[in-house]
């Protein structure tokens, strides 16, 4: 069993930024990949970052590359998630997930289904 707990969401005004950290607690013996995934209201879930644990390959969503950074710190079992340039769509509940994967999968953002995810951390920006 993994768990995982978020924290680093806040509000803030466009253009600034924000440090997302995922903390993982449990056995990551197996597991694959690690992300963000994010959903606002009203909308579906979206895959964000994900990050093949271990590695620094990584997939980005086309709207938050070059804005966003995944990273992880094995051994503190944490992942992150530097924003930079936040802009009022980027609104949403923060999730973080791991997992199993293939590496194409993971760093290719096909890696959607996920046994562990954390609570969430709400980001919000304003205009």
């Amino acid at each position: 069993q993994v768990q995982l707990v978020e924290s680093g969401g806040g509000s803030v005004q466009a253009g600034g930024s924000l440090r997302l950290s995922c903390a993982a607690f449990g056995d990551m013996s197996s597991i694959d990949c690690m992300g963000w995934f994010r959903q606002a209201a009203g909308e579906e879930r979206e895959g964000v970052a994900s990050i093949y644990y271990g590695g620094d390959s990584a997939y980005y969503a086309d709207s938050v590359k070059g804005r966003f950074t995944i990273s992880q710190d094995n051994a503190k079992n944490t992942l992150y998630l530097q924003m930079n340039s936040l802009r009022p769509e980027d609104t949403a509940m923060y999730y973080c997930a791991a997992g199993w994967s293939t590496w194409s999968d993971c760093t290719s953002g096909s890696w959607r289904d996920s046994p562990y995810w954390g609570q969430g951390t709400q980001v919000t920006v304003s205009s």
